[in-house]
């Protein structure tokens, strides 16, 4: 077992490995002590979106999704794991296949809690971890946004789409879903984890790098430059090339 960013890798004896995240969410529902109100749908969407998302970019195809919430099972349990199944829709897997989970039945709850972990399966030849080298190119796919500025229909945002789009293209290296660190951070890390290190472009005042990007709705991605542009304009997300990678200064 290893990790690498917020994966868990674990090398199975026929030379698979599972590919294992998790996203929590806390304080965000329909609940009365919730701090950002939003239905238990969107929550589930979300929350499940993210995890999906690493496991996807890994090149892994989810296997199993386990929901652990933190409410009652009706109705904001139903309704968290309705958001949960439509977003395994999304790729085409059938919810009743792969989700299993447990809800709160003793307690009464006042604020949601939900936690989503997806586990994923890939041969080495598919795993998309460690795969930078000097001359890629990082770009930026959809914008930061956190709490109240997310919504399901916003144009800004990465999503499971987004995801499958990228990943069909054989130039693209690595893709990493930015969360709470924002971009900058997990930039710097992506650079680290390759012994590289990333010169930035210059960036426009309006994409924040510091910025937490809640439940992953920017991806970073490496790759070819040209290659990086020409998906930028499939994607119909704001796309940003943030810089090049070079050798690590051992000075």
């Amino acid at each position: 077992m290893r990790k690498y960013r917020d994966l868990t890798l674990i090398e199975l004896n026929d030379g698979r490995l599972l590919v294992i995240a998790c996203d929590s969410c806390g304080a965000i529902g329909p609940k009365e002590g919730d701090v950002v109100k939003v239905p238990g749908y969107v929550v589930g969407r979300f929350t499940s979106r993210v995890a999906l998302m690493e496991v996807l970019a890994a090149g892994a195809w989810p296997i199993c999704v386990v929901n652990t919430l933190c409410v009652e099972p009706f109705p904001t349990g139903a309704d968290i794991q309705r958001g949960i199944a439509d977003e395994l829709r999304f790729l085409g897997v059938d919810p009743e296949a792969l989700l299993t989970g447990s809800t709160e039945k003793n307690m009464p709850t006042s604020q949601s809690g939900v936690g989503v972990t997806v586990i994923g399966i890939a041969s080495k030849e598919q795993l998309r971890v460690g795969r930078l080298s000097a001359g890629d190119s990082l770009g930026l796919f959809g914008l930061p946004k956190v709490g109240a500025e997310v919504s399901l229909n916003d144009p800004e945002i990465a999503d499971l789409p987004t995801v499958m789009l990228l990943l069909s293209s054989s130039q693209v290296r690595e893709i990493v879903p930015v969360g709470s660190r924002g971009i900058k951070a997990e930039a710097e890390t992506l650079a680290r984890l390759n012994d590289l290190e990333l010169v930035w472009y210059e960036i426009p005042d309006e994409v924040d790098l510091y910025k937490s990007a809640g439940p992953a709705t920017c991806l970073l991605v490496a790759g070819e430059e040209a290659s990086l542009k020409l998906l930028g304009e499939k994607a119909k997300k704001p796309f940003l090339l943030l810089g090049n990678l070079i050798p690590h200064s051992k000075g």
